[in-house]
């Protein structure tokens, strides 16, 4: 079945089941009902002050059991910076915790030197002060701390963030009011052992990407979302280290997709399932005028991105690496309950949104990349030539990441084809410094899910991207690409590139 049409013949009736081998990882049940929190809204101009503090916290997640955390401005995760194109973002980010850290704006189109990239580190003790500038259209974005090596372990604990990047030329008729009917799902997958929140990497998590025993959102587990009744916006970010999500709703309702990573798609696209790997966003506009209680749910999809998207088919859960969806069971992410106030916004959607997607011309020239996984003694001999530091066991084109190795250059303002593939398991690829078109999707027609402006593609087949660089990168502060499963870009699976 297409991934957007499996949800969810039995989600109506189920309560969140987990993997098979995620069930031994889950020792305290989770008290589901609290209410979402909102993260705080951080306006960020060109104006002094706006200051994002990376710190280590500690976090009840259950009841009573404190878990240590790193956040940005508070114990766990960081506030929604909103940003406005053609204005200057000035901000400051100070490092509080005991180890380097970057900030990332994931998805924004920056030069190198303020990309945030791993080149970016800084240590304990100091602070980065750029200033960005802000011409990328309306869109949902992300910041995350990205030293390399320990990329994983510090989103994990908590070092990222939503931004909400507005157009103030555009006029958008969609719900977006912040927090009223236009609410940020910042979904991640976390293991907890006796209710403290843990990173227990093992070998087969540094293979396929560590998944966890329950789902948060926005730093809280299972919690209850009241909604206005009438048109609702809902910003879902993956930010999981590996896991892939296959959203939709327990009564099966079709929903609207608005807008992918990098900004509003032309025309809504009706669907009742939307498939998100580690790294993307995207925008639904959901109807809850019939005032019904609804829970918003996913496939449980074992051990990430195996195989037509499963590990499970390797541990037996549908056959060798040949699962279709490699679905277990349904998890919960959300309940969602209609208060009595009627939505700012009701009725149906414009047939067409105020979004064109730019001609990037034909290609000047076309590259390829293969994302090679090395399983030591499982699969050792098949990648031995991998050439990387620090023992790590990934990479592009049989090449481990190399912080001093700049992997190729590429010319400014010059539109290019790349072919991605992979020799083992299907990936998240990010591209740093610009958004993309997808054109080619393993032989098969683009997903529209995947239309519109992206950053992060589910690799699963061989996979063709138009992409043009407008914003330079030095061997300084190179632009990275890399698989968005966290643990594979640490272990070298992350080349990088300049641009002039």
């Amino acid at each position: 079945m297409k991934r957007r049409h499996f949800l969810l013949a039995g989600a109506a009736a189920g309560a969140a089941l987990a993997a098979p081998m995620l069930v031994t990882r889950r020792a305290i049940a989770a008290e589901p009902g609290a209410p979402l929190p909102i993260p705080p809204l951080m306006e960020v101009d060109g104006r002094a002050g706006n200051t994002l503090s990376a710190r280590a916290g500690t976090r009840n997640f259950y009841p009573g059991v404190s878990s240590p955390t790193l956040g940005f401005s508070q114990d766990y995760l960081g506030p929604t910076l909103r940003l406005v194109k053609g204005r200057t973002a000035k901000i400051a980010v100070e490092n509080r915790t005991e180890a380097p850290i970057t900030a990332h704006w994931h998805g924004m189109h920056l030069p190198g030197h303020l990309d945030g990239g791993p080149q970016l580190a800084f240590g304990p003790g100091e602070t980065w002060t750029p200033e960005l500038p802000v011409n990328h259209p309306a869109a949902t974005l992300w910041y995350h701390s990205h030293v390399h090596g320990e990329t994983a372990t510090q989103v994990y604990r908590g070092l990222a963030g939503m931004i909400l990047l507005d157009d103030p030329e555009i006029d958008v008729p969609l719900p977006r009011t912040y927090g009223e009917d236009d609410f940020p799902l910042i979904v991640q997958d976390r293991l907890f052992r006796r209710g403290v929140m843990t990173y227990d990497l093992g070998h087969m998590d540094q293979m396929a990407g560590f998944q966890g025993s329950d789902i948060l959102v926005n730093g809280t587990l299972q919690p209850k979302l009241t909604v206005p009744a009438g048109l609702v916006r809902l910003r879902l970010l993956n930010a999981s280290n590996a896991r892939t999500y296959e959203f939709g709703f327990s009564d099966g309702r079709e929903f609207h997709q608005v807008a992918s990573d990098g900004g509003l798609l032309p025309a809504p696209q009706a669907m009742t399932g939307l498939h998100l790997s580690s790294g993307e966003r995207a925008e639904i506009v959901a109807d809850f005028s019939d005032r019904r209680a609804v829970r918003l749910v996913s496939a449980d999809i074992a051990g990430g991105m195996m195989g037509g998207g499963s590990m499970g088919g390797m541990m037996g859960g549908g056959g060798m690496m040949g699962a279709d969806t490699g679905a277990t069971g349904t998890l919960d992410i959300l309940s969602i309950e209609v208060s009595e106030q009627p939505a700012r916004v009701s009725g149906a959607l414009p047939a067409r949104l105020p979004a064109t997607l730019p001609d990037l011309g034909a290609p000047v020239r076309t590259r390829d990349f293969t994302l090679n996984v090395h399983s030591g003694g499982m699969m050792g001999s098949m990648l031995n030539n991998l050439v990387g530091r620090d023992g790590q066991t990934m990479g592009i084109n049989g090449s481990s990441y190399d912080m001093s190795r700049v992997d190729f250059h590429v010319p400014l303002g010059e539109t290019e084809r790349w072919r991605i593939n992979a020799d083992m398991m299907a990936h998240p690829f990010h591209v740093h410094g610009a958004s993309f078109l997808v054109t080619g999707m393993g032989g098969r027609a683009v997903d529209p899910q995947a239309t519109g402006l992206k950053d992060v593609v589910h690799v699963d087949g061989l996979t063709e991207i138009l992409v043009r660089f407008d914003k330079p990168a030095t061997a300084e502060a190179p632009f990275m690409y890399h698989c968005h499963i966290l643990e594979h870009e640490d272990r070298g699976m992350m080349g990088q590139f300049t641009v002039g």
